[in-house]
C-alpha cells in the first residue's frame, strides 16, 4: 500500500508491505523495477500515522519518529541505517564516525556513504544528518537541497 503527502521538501510517497514502512520516496516518483508499490490507499492506518509523524516533524513538532520499519537491504546497510537511528535530532556524524561505530577503519566511509545512499526510507531513518568529515554536506539521494533544508528545519528547532 501506498499514499503520498505534500512536505515542505516537495511530495512524498510513503509505502507501506506487511504492518511495516518500508519506503519513503522523494518527487519525481521512480520505480525502477518496473514494480507497482502495491494499491493506493489513503486510509490505511500506519500510512495516515506516517503522514501525521512527518507532518509533525515538518512543523517541528516532532524530533523521533515511533513507527514499525523494515527498510530492505543487506546486513551491511542494515547494520548502518541501525547506526544513522542514533544520531540525534539537529545532530550530524560523519561517515568516518559511523564507521569507526561499527567497528570498522576510516576506509569503510565509502562503503558506509554507499549505504547510507541506498537507505529506501530517508527522514525518518535520518541519513540527511550524515555530513563529510570536515563538514560539508556531501551526497544525498534527495538532492544536497533537501539534505540542507531538512538539516536547517532541525537546527531552527533546537533554538
Amino acid at each position: 500500500m501506498w499514499t503520498t503527502m505534500d512536505s515542505s521538501i516537495g511530495e512524498l510517497r510513503l509505502v507501506e508491505q506487511a504492518g511495516a514502512i518500508t519506503a519513503i520516496e522523494f518527487s519525481p516518483f521512480r520505480d525502477p523495477d518496473g514494480r507497482v508499490r502495491g494499491v493506493r490507499d489513503d486510509s490505511h492506518p500506519l500510512l495516515v500515522e506516517t503522514k501525521r509523524q512527518l507532518t509533525a516533524y515538518f512543523a517541528r513538532d516532532l524530533k523521533e519518529f515511533d513507527l514499525p520499519l523494515a527498510p530492505a537491504g543487506t546486513d551491511f546497510q542494515k547494520r548502518v541505517w541501525e547506526q544513522l537511528v542514533g544520531i540525534a535530532y539537529g545532530q550530524t556524524a560523519s561517515y568516518g564516525q559511523i564507521a569507526a561505530q561499527l567497528g570498522k577503519t576510516n576506509a569503510a566511509s565509502r562503503a558506509v556513504g554507499l549505504a547510507n545512499g541506498s537507505n529506501p526510507i530517508p527522514i525518518v531513518i535520518p541519513c540527511h544528518r550524515v555530513i563529510g568529515a570536515n563538514g560539508t554536506l556531501t551526497g544525498y539521494a534527495g538532492g544536497i537541497e533537501r539534505k540542507q533544508t531538512l538539516l536547517e528545519l532541525e537546527q531552527d528547532a533546537l533554538f
